[in-house]
């Protein structure tokens, strides 16, 4: 006679193991404010990135890749949800004590990708950098991460103080009476500079290193303590699907570098951008790190790995270079939106192929959703990119996206781009331009084209309807 119980028992255990097999893993690596044309994939020649271009080698790099909002936190919550963060109220960007305010976060009522994938079986952890809530109720572990490593505001210093093993480059105010320049030596390892005009943002205050919810004391250099965490996770959990995103906070500020790789880019004269060279390269080093470590798990062939931005790098701050496309972090034109973007999974995605087409960081979502069978709800704006990132369907360019933050908007509808840049209660001066043409964004064909001009910002000022205000 067959036993009941353990007939239930095999078949429970051969559904889990075909599940298993049926769910790839999904890595997500995130860089901070890296400007467009800084790898070496991108067509920067100075500062080697040989990790990185080897995921666009051996994957798929797209040149038309936007973010949600040219900012960390609104971009973050619209690659997580999926959907336009202004939809419910996701407008601005909290910096320092803002991020503790108790309505300031992500909100219950959106259903993130590490919920969905955490309901359908997939282990989630979230490595890095958060900015999207440091209230109680704001924590990732209440948003679907089952593990978190890292930090909740807009920033962190990589050493603990007194940021010893590091060369530091602060802003400042104010320099010394005396002060020849806009730079000043407090030490061979600190430099105050004020290029910026104002202080270092406060980024510790009240923003300790987590482990899950406790605060430790992280004494290795923190872009590679964000690898070393992500590949430790990898390791407990190769043998199950997993969902692991990894939210660098290089090559954001502030400007430290590892004194042991600051003296490998002795060639570049202006210490500010030695500095950024030095956290650039430690950041591909730290994907290589990951990567590898799937490699040596043997988990490569089932793991789809992207890799972005999560907005324009600021130029003047950072020295980052977003080239050849129009202004940075902060800014509704090109190098504001469009980010490095990379898709690699050696057995489903094409080796070394370039994809032209429009597509978007909420686009994630429904695509890894999809790949592990969890229900896409029909609110997102996103799609799922696999046939175009395969190359089995192309024309996405006539997509339409859409951007607001106060004044600054914009509109991305086929080949045409529609801008507002100014920061005044004035209301929107709206600029036209033609990416197919001109992906500088040189020429505003506002004047030329009325018809076109209207026609976008209608459509701008339709969707807007459809946009909660300012949550926060």
């Amino acid at each position: 006679m067959i036993n009941v119980r353990l007939l239930a028992v095999i078949v429970s255990c051969s559904c889990v193991h075909t599940l298993n097999a049926a769910q790839p893993n999904i890595v997500v690596l995130i860089a901070d404010d890296l400007g467009y044309g800084e790898l070496g994939c991108q067509g920067n020649p100075q500062i080697p990135t040989p990790h990185i271009d080897r995921l666009a080698e051996t994957g798929v790099r797209c040149t038309q890749a936007y973010v949600t909002a040219p900012n960390c936190s609104p971009s973050r919550a619209g690659f997580l949800t999926g959907r336009f963060p202004t939809r419910f109220g996701y407008e601005f960007n909290p910096i320092g004590a803002r991020n503790e305010d108790p309505g300031t976060g992500i909100p219950q009522s959106e259903t993130l990708l590490s919920e969905m994938l955490h309901n359908v079986g997939y282990t989630t952890a979230l490595i890095g950098k958060w900015h999207l809530g440091g209230a109680p109720d704001f924590h990732p572990q209440r948003h679907g991460f089952d593990e978190f490593f890292g930090f909740t505001h807009e920033g962190h210093y990589f050493v603990p103080p007194p940021w010893t093993g590091a060369t530091t480059m602060l802003r400042r105010k104010s320099l010394p009476a005396g002060t020849a320049g806009s730079r000043y030596r407090v030490s061979d390892s600190l430099i105050y500079s004020s290029h910026m005009g104002h202080d270092e943002p406060d980024y510790d205050a009240n923003n300790p290193i987590l482990r899950i919810g406790q605060p430790v004391v992280e004494e290795e250099y923190l872009t590679d303590a964000i690898a070393r965490e992500a590949c430790s996770f990898v390791d407990r959990f190769q043998s199950s699907p997993f969902f692991l995103c990894v939210t660098f906070n290089a090559v954001h500020s502030p400007l430290q570098a590892k004194k042991s790789t600051f003296a490998k880019f002795d060639s570049i004269e202006d210490v500010h951008r030695r500095i950024f060279a030095a956290m650039l390269s430690d950041l591909d080093t730290a994907v290589g790190r990951i990567v590898n470590k799937l490699d040596e798990c043997k988990i490569r062939e089932k793991t789809l790995v992207v890799f972005f931005s999560d907005n324009g790098g600021p130029t003047k701050e950072l020295t980052s270079n977003n080239l050849p496309l129009r202004g940075g972090k902060g800014s509704m034109y090109e190098g504001g939106l469009r980010v490095p973007f990379i898709a690699n999974w050696p057995s489903v995605l094409p080796r070394g192929r370039q994809c032209d087409d429009v597509i978007s960081s909420m686009d994630i979502l429904p695509t890894a959703a999809r790949l592990a069978s969890a229900e896409v709800p029909n609110s997102i704006d996103g799609r799922d990119i696999l046939p175009v990132l395969r190359g089995d369907q192309t024309g996405l360019y006539q997509r339409t996206l859409y951007w607001r933050q106060g004044n600054r908007a914009a509109l991305r509808d086929g080949n045409w781009k529609l801008v507002s840049s100014n920061r005044s209660n004035r209301g929107r001066k709206w600029e036209l331009f033609d990416l197919q043409s001109d992906m500088v964004e040189s020429h505003d064909f506002a004047a030329e084209n009325p018809a076109k001009l209207q026609e976008l910002v209608s459509k701008w000022t339709e969707l807007d309807k459809q946009m909660m205000k300012p949550a926060f």
